[in-house]
């Protein structure tokens, strides 16, 4: 799509949640992004989200590359990938380096750093800030048999009744045409 800017074809970005996202970056590591700097060029090396992994369960990160050339800035970024699965978030949470090193995919970071801020919730070792919504929690419930047994006299009446109406005779839509040979 010629003229049209990457962002808008890869994902439709949030500025809200990316601004929220930011703050809460900041105030976990306690240090502003670069000034001047759009979001995804202050994350693109992978260093503020190697430190923030870091600052969320210490030596997570073993090694965090501050010099040296792209290889070793993509690779900070796969170290922060493997310390979010380490920490508790979900694979399927994660973005791909490209998505960010190439800015092809600036909300799915934003969805990962998300994820992270969600997965703080889990370990009580950390006291906040924290980032998006609690996440549900488990509600076991244990029934006898004797329960169990009760519902499987009932009729559901969710659903509604439909006072033996059938759908035999009922046409949705133009019939389809089939001609031979032709």
């Amino acid at each position: 799509m010629p003229g049209r800017p990457l962002w808008q074809v890869a994902g439709k970005r949030d500025r809200d949640q990316e601004r929220e996202a930011q703050h809460w970056i900041e105030t976990v590591i306690g240090e502003k992004f670069p000034a001047g700097h759009l979001y995804e060029d202050c994350l693109r090396d992978g260093i503020l989200l190697c430190r923030l992994m870091n600052r969320l369960s210490p030596g997570i990160v073993p090694k965090i590359n501050t010099s040296g050339g792209d290889y070793k800035m993509m690779d900070n970024i796969n170290q922060f990938q493997k310390a979010c699965i380490k920490y508790g978030v979900a694979d399927v949470d994660l973005f791909q380096t490209t998505d960010l090193w190439d800015r092809k995919n600036v909300a799915l970071v934003t969805t990962t750093i998300f994820a992270v801020g969600r997965a703080c919730y889990r370990h009580p070792e950390f006291r906040g800030p924290y980032l998006g919504p609690r996440p549900a929690e488990e509600n076991r419930r244990e029934f006898t048999e004797e329960q169990l047994r009760a519902g499987e006299g009932l009729i559901g009446l969710q659903a509604g009744s439909n006072k033996g109406a059938t759908q035999t005779g009922l046409n949705f839509g133009a019939t389809r045409k089939i001609l031979l040979g032709k």
